[in-house]
């Protein structure tokens, strides 16, 4: 499980194309807004909800298979048991990395997705790990 700073600074450089599964069309889920602002940094944001169309001008797929381009990272907002299955098409589709947000851990399905090669993080808000590694700090002008 990727735990190191410098890890995570790789991951969030390199990639490009991310799959938010549980991204939801209520503006105040966190599922809404850190999709917004993963959005706004430049990352090609692809929603994966069945019950919805279209979030923030974006196509929304009803799965991860579904999805016609390369995705890098698959980032869940899905209660901890519903992970394994998303974890399985993570796997078969191909993505490099299985991000479960805050509050989300599922420990056989971070191993599965490990021994199929892919990166796992797990319990970390990747708004906050975004911001946290790439904001400019406040005092940055002072000499």
């Amino acid at each position: 499980m990727v735990t190191d700073e410098s890890e995570l600074r790789s991951i969030l450089e390199t990639t490009r194309t991310i799959a938010t599964v549980g991204a939801s069309t209520n503006d105040e889920k966190p599922s809404y807004w850190i999709f917004a602002y993963l959005k706004a940094k430049g990352y090609n944001m692809i929603p994966v909800n069945p019950n919805a169309t279209e979030l923030q001008g974006v196509r929304v797929y009803p799965n991860l298979a579904s999805i016609p381009e390369k995705v890098d990272v698959v980032q869940i907002f899905r209660r901890p048991e519903d992970v394994p299955p998303i974890v399985d098409d993570a796997i078969q589709i191909g993505a490099k990395v299985v991000w479960m947000q805050k509050g989300i851990i599922n420990w056989e399905a971070a191993k599965k997705a490990e021994q199929a090669g892919l990166k796992v993080v797990m319990d970390r808000c990747m708004r906050e790990t975004h911001e946290r590694l790439f904001s400019v700090p406040l005092n940055w002008m002072r000499r």
